[in-house]
Protein backbone atom coordinates (compact mmCIF):
# COMPACT_ATOMS: atom_id res chain seq x y z
CA UNK A 1 0.00 0.00 0.00
CA UNK A 2 2.87 2.34 0.78
CA UNK A 3 4.29 1.62 -2.65
CA UNK A 4 1.11 3.10 -4.10
CA UNK A 5 1.92 6.35 -2.33
CA UNK A 6 5.42 6.21 -3.75
CA UNK A 7 3.99 5.90 -7.26
CA UNK A 8 1.53 8.73 -6.51
CA UNK A 9 -1.51 6.58 -7.19
CA UNK A 10 -4.73 6.66 -5.25
CA UNK A 11 -4.60 4.58 -2.07
CA UNK A 12 -7.47 2.19 -1.56
CA UNK A 13 -9.64 3.02 1.43
CA UNK A 14 -10.41 0.33 3.96
CA UNK A 15 -13.91 -0.31 5.09
CA UNK A 16 -14.93 2.29 7.65
CA UNK A 17 -12.20 4.69 6.55
CA UNK A 18 -13.17 8.21 5.53
CA UNK A 19 -12.76 9.67 2.05
CA UNK A 20 -9.98 11.90 3.40
CA UNK A 21 -7.74 8.86 3.90
CA UNK A 22 -7.00 8.76 0.22
CA UNK A 23 -3.69 10.16 -0.94
CA UNK A 24 -3.66 13.42 -2.91
CA UNK A 25 -2.49 12.55 -6.44
CA UNK A 26 -2.07 14.74 -9.50
CA UNK A 27 -4.88 12.85 -11.21
CA UNK A 28 -7.30 13.30 -8.33
CA UNK A 29 -6.10 16.68 -7.08
CA UNK A 30 -9.20 18.60 -8.15
CA UNK A 31 -11.57 15.95 -6.79
CA UNK A 32 -9.82 15.70 -3.43
CA UNK A 33 -9.56 19.48 -3.18
CA UNK A 34 -13.31 19.90 -3.45
CA UNK A 35 -14.15 16.80 -1.42
CA UNK A 36 -11.95 17.91 1.47
CA UNK A 37 -13.94 18.98 4.50
CA UNK A 38 -12.31 22.38 4.75
CA UNK A 39 -11.91 23.26 1.08
CA UNK A 40 -15.27 22.21 -0.30
CA UNK A 41 -16.57 25.79 -0.28
CA UNK A 42 -15.29 28.44 -2.69
CA UNK A 43 -16.80 31.26 -0.68
CA UNK A 44 -14.15 32.64 1.67
CA UNK A 45 -16.62 33.78 4.33
CA UNK A 46 -18.15 30.29 4.51
CA UNK A 47 -14.69 28.77 4.77
CA UNK A 48 -13.75 30.91 7.77
CA UNK A 49 -17.07 30.30 9.52
CA UNK A 50 -16.56 26.57 9.05
CA UNK A 51 -12.96 26.81 10.27
CA UNK A 52 -14.06 28.68 13.39
CA UNK A 53 -16.73 26.11 14.19
CA UNK A 54 -14.21 23.27 13.86
CA UNK A 55 -11.65 25.06 16.03
CA UNK A 56 -14.21 25.42 18.83
CA UNK A 57 -15.29 21.77 18.75
CA UNK A 58 -12.97 20.97 21.64
CA UNK A 59 -15.44 22.71 23.97
CA UNK A 60 -18.46 20.62 22.96
CA UNK A 61 -19.86 18.02 25.38
CA UNK A 62 -19.99 15.48 22.56
CA UNK A 63 -16.23 15.68 21.98
CA UNK A 64 -15.49 15.49 25.71
CA UNK A 65 -17.76 12.46 25.99
CA UNK A 66 -15.90 10.74 23.14
CA UNK A 67 -12.57 11.41 24.88
CA UNK A 68 -13.83 9.93 28.14
CA UNK A 69 -15.16 6.93 26.26
CA UNK A 70 -11.86 6.38 24.48
CA UNK A 71 -9.99 6.42 27.80
CA UNK A 72 -12.39 4.17 29.73
CA UNK A 73 -12.53 1.56 26.95
CA UNK A 74 -8.78 0.90 27.04
CA UNK A 75 -7.71 -2.52 28.29
CA UNK A 76 -5.01 -2.68 30.99
CA UNK A 77 -2.50 -3.78 28.32
CA UNK A 78 -3.32 -0.80 26.11
CA UNK A 79 -3.33 1.64 29.01
CA UNK A 80 0.06 0.45 30.29
CA UNK A 81 1.63 0.70 26.83
CA UNK A 82 0.44 4.26 26.35
CA UNK A 83 1.46 5.38 29.85
CA UNK A 84 4.95 3.92 29.35
CA UNK A 85 5.41 5.66 26.00
CA UNK A 86 4.02 8.98 27.25
CA UNK A 87 6.27 8.92 30.31
CA UNK A 88 9.26 7.93 28.17
CA UNK A 89 8.80 10.94 25.87
CA UNK A 90 8.04 13.26 28.80
CA UNK A 91 11.12 12.24 30.76
CA UNK A 92 13.26 12.32 27.63
CA UNK A 93 12.20 15.94 27.07
CA UNK A 94 12.72 16.67 30.78
CA UNK A 95 16.34 15.52 30.51
CA UNK A 96 16.88 17.64 27.39
CA UNK A 97 15.48 20.85 28.84
CA UNK A 98 17.52 20.59 32.05
CA UNK A 99 20.55 21.86 30.14
CA UNK A 100 18.59 24.79 28.68
CA UNK A 101 17.81 25.99 32.22
CA UNK A 102 21.35 25.40 33.49
CA UNK A 103 23.34 27.05 30.67
CA UNK A 104 24.49 29.97 32.84
CA UNK A 105 25.46 27.75 35.76
CA UNK A 106 27.46 25.36 33.55
CA UNK A 107 29.20 28.27 31.81
CA UNK A 108 30.18 29.81 35.14
CA UNK A 109 31.51 26.51 36.46
CA UNK A 110 33.69 25.88 33.39
CA UNK A 111 34.61 29.60 33.04
CA UNK A 112 33.36 29.83 29.46
CA UNK A 113 30.64 31.74 27.66
CA UNK A 114 27.05 30.57 27.37
CA UNK A 115 27.51 30.20 23.60
CA UNK A 116 30.14 27.48 24.11
CA UNK A 117 27.88 25.54 26.47
CA UNK A 118 24.92 25.94 24.12
CA UNK A 119 26.86 23.85 21.60
CA UNK A 120 25.66 20.93 23.70
CA UNK A 121 22.11 21.67 22.56
CA UNK A 122 23.22 21.65 18.94
CA UNK A 123 25.01 18.32 19.29
CA UNK A 124 21.98 16.79 20.95
CA UNK A 125 19.78 17.86 18.02
CA UNK A 126 22.39 16.84 15.45
CA UNK A 127 22.68 13.29 16.80
CA UNK A 128 18.96 12.63 17.17
CA UNK A 129 18.58 11.30 13.59
CA UNK A 130 21.34 8.77 14.32
CA UNK A 131 19.36 7.53 17.30
CA UNK A 132 16.12 7.39 15.31
CA UNK A 133 17.78 5.15 12.70
CA UNK A 134 19.70 3.01 15.21
CA UNK A 135 16.92 2.36 17.71
CA UNK A 136 14.32 2.17 14.95
CA UNK A 137 16.26 -0.63 13.25
CA UNK A 138 16.63 -2.40 16.61
CA UNK A 139 12.88 -2.14 17.21
CA UNK A 140 12.12 -3.67 13.80
CA UNK A 141 14.50 -6.55 14.46
CA UNK A 142 14.26 -7.24 18.21
CA UNK A 143 10.87 -5.80 19.13
CA UNK A 144 9.47 -2.50 20.37
CA UNK A 145 9.40 -3.34 24.08
CA UNK A 146 13.05 -4.40 24.64
CA UNK A 147 14.30 -1.57 22.42
CA UNK A 148 12.29 0.98 24.40
CA UNK A 149 13.76 -0.39 27.64
CA UNK A 150 17.30 -0.09 26.28
CA UNK A 151 16.51 3.39 25.02
CA UNK A 152 15.21 4.64 28.38
CA UNK A 153 18.25 3.25 30.21
CA UNK A 154 20.55 4.82 27.60
CA UNK A 155 19.30 8.37 27.89
CA UNK A 156 19.26 8.10 31.69
CA UNK A 157 22.87 6.82 31.71
CA UNK A 158 24.12 9.61 29.44
CA UNK A 159 22.24 12.16 31.53
CA UNK A 160 23.98 10.83 34.62
CA UNK A 161 27.33 10.84 32.82
CA UNK A 162 26.76 14.52 32.00
CA UNK A 163 26.62 15.22 35.73
CA UNK A 164 30.16 13.88 36.19
CA UNK A 165 31.74 15.45 33.10
CA UNK A 166 35.09 16.93 34.26
CA UNK A 167 35.50 19.27 31.27
CA UNK A 168 33.31 21.10 28.80
CA UNK A 169 34.53 18.84 25.99
CA UNK A 170 33.49 15.70 27.86
CA UNK A 171 30.13 17.31 28.62
CA UNK A 172 29.58 17.99 24.91
CA UNK A 173 30.41 14.35 24.14
CA UNK A 174 27.87 13.21 26.74
CA UNK A 175 25.23 15.50 25.25
CA UNK A 176 25.91 14.10 21.78
CA UNK A 177 25.49 10.55 23.09
CA UNK A 178 22.35 11.66 24.90
CA UNK A 179 21.08 12.97 21.56
CA UNK A 180 21.39 9.48 20.05
CA UNK A 181 19.27 8.05 22.87
CA UNK A 182 16.77 10.92 22.70
CA UNK A 183 16.36 10.50 18.97
CA UNK A 184 15.26 6.90 19.32
CA UNK A 185 12.54 7.29 21.94
CA UNK A 186 9.81 9.08 19.96
CA UNK A 187 9.72 6.68 17.00
CA UNK A 188 9.92 3.48 19.02
CA UNK A 189 7.50 4.67 21.69
CA UNK A 190 4.94 5.92 19.17
CA UNK A 191 5.09 2.65 17.21
CA UNK A 192 4.54 0.60 20.37
CA UNK A 193 1.70 2.84 21.52
CA UNK A 194 -0.27 3.04 18.28
CA UNK A 195 0.23 -0.61 17.36
CA UNK A 196 -1.28 -1.47 20.75
CA UNK A 197 -4.05 1.14 21.01
CA UNK A 198 -7.40 0.69 19.22
CA UNK A 199 -8.20 2.91 16.19
CA UNK A 200 -11.01 4.60 18.11
CA UNK A 201 -9.79 7.72 19.87
CA UNK A 202 -6.36 7.52 18.21
CA UNK A 203 -6.37 11.26 17.53
CA UNK A 204 -6.82 12.13 21.19
CA UNK A 205 -4.00 9.82 22.25
CA UNK A 206 -1.83 11.27 19.47
CA UNK A 207 -2.31 14.80 20.83
CA UNK A 208 -1.66 13.70 24.39
CA UNK A 209 1.45 11.69 23.45
CA UNK A 210 3.01 14.55 21.46
CA UNK A 211 2.48 17.01 24.28
CA UNK A 212 4.63 14.82 26.50
CA UNK A 213 7.40 17.06 25.12
CA UNK A 214 5.69 20.15 26.51
CA UNK A 215 5.01 18.32 29.78
CA UNK A 216 8.72 17.49 30.05
CA UNK A 217 9.59 21.15 29.57
CA UNK A 218 7.12 22.21 32.26
CA UNK A 219 8.51 19.53 34.59
CA UNK A 220 12.07 20.74 34.04
CA UNK A 221 10.98 24.35 34.64
CA UNK A 222 9.22 23.32 37.85
CA UNK A 223 12.25 21.42 39.19
CA UNK A 224 14.51 24.34 38.26
CA UNK A 225 12.17 26.75 40.04
CA UNK A 226 11.64 24.68 43.21
CA UNK A 227 14.92 22.76 43.59
CA UNK A 228 17.76 24.61 41.86
CA UNK A 229 17.79 27.70 44.17
CA UNK A 230 18.35 25.41 47.17
CA UNK A 231 21.36 23.58 45.73
CA UNK A 232 24.59 25.00 47.17
CA UNK A 233 27.06 22.12 46.82
CA UNK A 234 30.54 22.33 45.36
CA UNK A 235 32.74 20.13 43.20
CA UNK A 236 30.81 17.16 41.84
CA UNK A 237 27.73 18.29 43.76
CA UNK A 238 27.49 21.67 42.06
CA UNK A 239 23.90 22.75 41.48
CA UNK A 240 23.79 21.96 37.74
CA UNK A 241 25.37 18.54 38.31
CA UNK A 242 22.68 17.63 40.85
CA UNK A 243 20.06 18.66 38.28
CA UNK A 244 21.52 16.18 35.81
CA UNK A 245 21.53 13.47 38.50
CA UNK A 246 17.82 14.12 39.03
CA UNK A 247 17.49 13.69 35.27
CA UNK A 248 18.82 10.14 35.59
CA UNK A 249 15.74 9.02 37.57
CA UNK A 250 13.79 8.07 34.40
CA UNK A 251 15.81 4.85 34.36
CA UNK A 252 13.29 3.59 36.94
CA UNK A 253 10.66 3.61 34.19
CA UNK A 254 12.27 0.50 32.73
CA UNK A 255 10.88 -1.60 35.58
CA UNK A 256 7.35 -0.47 34.73
CA UNK A 257 7.89 -1.28 31.05
CA UNK A 258 9.27 -4.71 31.87
CA UNK A 259 6.44 -5.69 34.21
CA UNK A 260 3.39 -3.91 32.78
CA UNK A 261 3.88 -3.55 29.03
CA UNK A 262 3.46 -6.25 26.38
CA UNK A 263 5.10 -6.43 22.99
CA UNK A 264 3.39 -4.82 19.99
CA UNK A 265 0.88 -7.25 18.39
CA UNK A 266 1.87 -6.00 14.92
CA UNK A 267 5.52 -6.79 15.54
CA UNK A 268 4.70 -10.25 16.90
CA UNK A 269 2.55 -10.98 13.87
CA UNK A 270 5.20 -9.70 11.50
CA UNK A 271 7.89 -11.77 13.15
CA UNK A 272 5.79 -14.93 12.93
CA UNK A 273 5.09 -14.27 9.25
CA UNK A 274 8.71 -13.17 8.63
CA UNK A 275 7.41 -9.79 7.49
CA UNK A 276 9.09 -7.68 10.12
CA UNK A 277 12.56 -8.48 8.81
CA UNK A 278 11.85 -8.34 5.10
CA UNK A 279 12.41 -4.65 4.40
CA UNK A 280 13.63 -3.10 7.62
CA UNK A 281 16.36 -0.58 8.37
CA UNK A 282 18.24 0.89 5.41
CA UNK A 283 16.78 -1.57 2.90
CA UNK A 284 13.27 -0.52 3.94
CA UNK A 285 14.16 3.17 3.66
CA UNK A 286 15.54 2.62 0.15
CA UNK A 287 12.35 0.90 -0.94
CA UNK A 288 10.16 3.73 0.37
CA UNK A 289 12.62 6.55 -0.39
CA UNK A 290 10.19 8.81 -2.26
CA UNK A 291 7.41 8.97 0.35
CA UNK A 292 10.03 9.08 3.11
CA UNK A 293 11.63 12.19 1.63
CA UNK A 294 8.20 13.84 1.44
CA UNK A 295 7.72 13.14 5.16
CA UNK A 296 11.15 14.65 5.89
CA UNK A 297 10.07 17.83 4.07
CA UNK A 298 6.81 17.84 6.01
CA UNK A 299 8.60 17.46 9.33
CA UNK A 300 11.12 20.16 8.39
CA UNK A 301 8.18 22.52 7.95
CA UNK A 302 6.67 21.35 11.23
CA UNK A 303 9.87 21.77 13.24
CA UNK A 304 10.39 25.19 11.62
CA UNK A 305 6.86 26.01 12.80
CA UNK A 306 7.62 25.13 16.42
CA UNK A 307 11.23 26.40 16.57
CA UNK A 308 10.31 29.52 14.63
CA UNK A 309 7.67 30.51 17.19
CA UNK A 310 9.47 29.35 20.35
CA UNK A 311 13.26 29.69 20.22
CA UNK A 312 13.58 33.48 19.91
CA UNK A 313 10.33 34.46 21.58
CA UNK A 314 11.85 34.83 25.10
CA UNK A 315 14.62 37.00 23.59
CA UNK A 316 11.99 39.07 21.80
CA UNK A 317 10.10 39.61 25.05
CA UNK A 318 13.20 40.64 27.01
CA UNK A 319 15.01 42.68 24.35
CA UNK A 320 12.11 43.94 22.27
CA UNK A 321 9.47 44.41 24.98
CA UNK A 322 11.92 44.96 27.87
CA UNK A 323 10.29 42.40 30.17
CA UNK A 324 12.09 40.98 33.19
CA UNK A 325 13.03 37.27 33.15
CA UNK A 326 10.26 36.52 35.67
CA UNK A 327 7.68 38.15 33.40
CA UNK A 328 9.02 36.30 30.38
CA UNK A 329 8.79 33.06 32.36
CA UNK A 330 5.13 33.67 33.15
CA UNK A 331 4.31 34.15 29.47
CA UNK A 332 6.29 31.02 28.58
CA UNK A 333 4.35 28.92 31.09
CA UNK A 334 0.99 30.23 29.85
CA UNK A 335 2.06 29.52 26.25
CA UNK A 336 3.07 25.97 27.26
CA UNK A 337 -0.36 25.38 28.75
CA UNK A 338 -1.86 26.55 25.46
CA UNK A 339 0.41 24.12 23.61
CA UNK A 340 -0.68 21.22 25.81
CA UNK A 341 -4.39 21.95 25.34
CA UNK A 342 -4.01 22.64 21.62
CA UNK A 343 -2.35 19.31 20.92
CA UNK A 344 -5.06 17.38 22.74
CA UNK A 345 -7.87 19.44 21.18
CA UNK A 346 -6.81 19.20 17.54
CA UNK A 347 -5.68 15.60 17.95
CA UNK A 348 -9.22 14.80 19.07
CA UNK A 349 -10.79 16.91 16.31
CA UNK A 350 -8.78 14.95 13.73
CA UNK A 351 -10.92 11.91 14.54
CA UNK A 352 -13.90 13.69 13.00
CA UNK A 353 -12.34 15.93 10.35
CA UNK A 354 -9.42 13.75 9.31
CA UNK A 355 -5.71 14.27 9.97
CA UNK A 356 -4.99 16.65 7.11
CA UNK A 357 -7.98 18.90 7.72
CA UNK A 358 -7.17 19.25 11.43
CA UNK A 359 -3.52 20.09 10.68
CA UNK A 360 -4.39 22.63 7.97
CA UNK A 361 -6.98 24.36 10.16
CA UNK A 362 -4.59 24.63 13.12
CA UNK A 363 -1.70 25.85 10.95
CA UNK A 364 -3.72 28.51 9.14
CA UNK A 365 -5.38 29.72 12.34
CA UNK A 366 -1.90 30.58 13.66
CA UNK A 367 -1.66 33.39 11.09
CA UNK A 368 -4.42 35.66 12.52
CA UNK A 369 -2.83 35.24 15.97
CA UNK A 370 0.32 37.12 14.88
CA UNK A 371 -0.84 40.68 15.79
CA UNK A 372 -1.80 39.65 19.31
CA UNK A 373 1.28 37.44 19.69
CA UNK A 374 3.99 39.83 18.52
CA UNK A 375 2.51 43.34 18.26
CA UNK A 376 0.79 43.63 21.64
CA UNK A 377 2.39 45.85 24.29
CA UNK A 378 1.17 44.61 27.67
CA UNK A 379 2.03 41.41 29.48
CA UNK A 380 -1.59 40.13 29.70
CA UNK A 381 -2.18 40.60 25.97
CA UNK A 382 1.13 39.00 25.01
CA UNK A 383 0.34 36.10 27.35
CA UNK A 384 -3.00 35.62 25.58
CA UNK A 385 -1.21 35.83 22.24
CA UNK A 386 1.38 33.29 23.36
CA UNK A 387 -1.35 30.94 24.57
CA UNK A 388 -3.29 31.14 21.30
CA UNK A 389 -0.23 30.89 19.06
CA UNK A 390 1.08 27.76 20.77
CA UNK A 391 -2.47 26.35 20.93
CA UNK A 392 -2.47 26.43 17.12
CA UNK A 393 1.16 25.43 16.54
CA UNK A 394 1.01 22.47 18.89
CA UNK A 395 -2.55 21.78 17.76
CA UNK A 396 -1.11 20.93 14.35
CA UNK A 397 1.66 18.95 16.04
CA UNK A 398 -0.82 16.95 18.11
CA UNK A 399 -2.02 15.12 14.99
CA UNK A 400 1.48 14.11 13.89
CA UNK A 401 2.17 10.93 15.94
CA UNK A 402 -0.98 9.19 14.67
CA UNK A 403 -0.65 10.66 11.17
CA UNK A 404 2.95 9.53 10.58
CA UNK A 405 2.36 6.08 12.02
CA UNK A 406 -0.69 5.61 9.80
CA UNK A 407 1.33 6.64 6.74
CA UNK A 408 4.33 4.43 7.53
CA UNK A 409 4.46 0.80 6.31
CA UNK A 410 4.46 -1.84 9.09
CA UNK A 411 7.95 -3.17 8.30
CA UNK A 412 9.59 0.19 9.05
CA UNK A 413 7.02 1.84 11.32
CA UNK A 414 9.48 2.18 14.21
CA UNK A 415 12.02 3.80 11.86
CA UNK A 416 10.28 6.00 9.26
CA UNK A 417 8.23 8.34 11.53
CA UNK A 418 11.00 8.88 14.06
CA UNK A 419 13.76 9.36 11.48
CA UNK A 420 11.64 11.77 9.40
CA UNK A 421 10.87 13.73 12.58
CA UNK A 422 14.50 13.93 13.70
CA UNK A 423 15.87 14.79 10.25
CA UNK A 424 13.32 17.61 10.12
CA UNK A 425 14.61 18.75 13.50
CA UNK A 426 18.16 18.73 12.20
CA UNK A 427 17.31 20.66 9.03
CA UNK A 428 15.54 23.36 11.02
CA UNK A 429 18.09 23.53 13.85
CA UNK A 430 19.64 26.75 12.47
CA UNK A 431 16.32 28.56 12.23
CA UNK A 432 17.06 30.94 15.08
CA UNK A 433 20.37 31.91 13.47
CA UNK A 434 18.66 32.71 10.16
CA UNK A 435 15.92 34.67 11.91
CA UNK A 436 18.44 36.70 13.91
CA UNK A 437 20.58 37.47 10.86
CA UNK A 438 17.52 38.48 8.82
CA UNK A 439 16.34 40.76 11.61
CA UNK A 440 19.78 42.41 11.79
CA UNK A 441 20.14 42.91 8.05
CA UNK A 442 16.59 44.05 7.23
CA UNK A 443 14.94 45.40 10.38
CA UNK A 444 17.75 46.83 12.50
CA UNK A 445 17.72 43.83 14.83
CA UNK A 446 13.96 43.96 15.53
CA UNK A 447 12.52 40.47 15.82
CA UNK A 448 8.88 41.53 15.65
CA UNK A 449 8.44 41.51 11.83
CA UNK A 450 10.66 38.43 11.41
CA UNK A 451 8.53 36.40 13.81
CA UNK A 452 5.39 37.46 11.98
CA UNK A 453 6.74 36.56 8.54
CA UNK A 454 7.99 33.23 9.91
CA UNK A 455 4.51 32.25 11.05
CA UNK A 456 2.92 33.34 7.76
CA UNK A 457 5.33 31.49 5.47
CA UNK A 458 5.83 28.36 7.54
CA UNK A 459 2.12 27.93 8.33
CA UNK A 460 1.35 27.98 4.61
CA UNK A 461 4.19 25.51 3.95
CA UNK A 462 2.84 23.16 6.64
CA UNK A 463 -0.66 23.32 5.13
CA UNK A 464 0.48 22.67 1.54
CA UNK A 465 2.88 19.84 2.40
CA UNK A 466 0.23 18.24 4.60
CA UNK A 467 -2.18 18.13 1.65
CA UNK A 468 0.45 16.65 -0.67
CA UNK A 469 1.51 13.87 1.72
CA UNK A 470 -1.92 12.22 1.78
CA UNK A 471 -3.71 10.52 4.65
CA UNK A 472 -4.58 7.05 5.95
CA UNK A 473 -6.80 7.83 8.91
CA UNK A 474 -8.18 4.71 10.58
CA UNK A 475 -5.42 2.40 9.28
CA UNK A 476 -5.20 -0.88 11.22
CA UNK A 477 -1.85 -0.53 13.02
CA UNK A 478 -2.19 -3.74 15.01
CA UNK A 479 -1.54 -5.84 11.91
CA UNK A 480 1.76 -6.41 10.11
CA UNK A 481 0.14 -6.65 6.68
Amino acid sequence: MWAAVAQMREIPVQSGTSRTSQGLTPKDADTNWHDSEIFRHRNVSILFRETYSYATMCHTPKLMASIREAITELTPKQRNAFIACFLGWTLDAFDFFILTYCLSAVAADFHVGIKQVAEGLFWTLAMRPVGALLFGAMAERFGRKPTLMINVVSFAVFECASAFAPTLTSLLVCRALFGIAMGGEWGVGAALAFETLPPKGRGFFSGLLQEGYVTGNLLAATVYWLVFPHLHGTGMLTNWRVMFLIGALPALLVFYIRSGVEESPAWREGRAAKVAGSHTGLSGLKRYAGPFLMLVLLMTAFTSFSHGTQDLYPTFLEKGKHFLPAETGKIAIIASIGALLGGICFGSISERLGRRSAIVIAALLAIPMVPLWSWSHTLPMLAVGGFLMQFMVQGAWGVIPAHLNELAPPAVRATVPGLAYQLGNLLSSRNSVFQTEFASSRFGGALQPVLGWTVLLVAIAVALLTLVCGERKGEDLSSAS
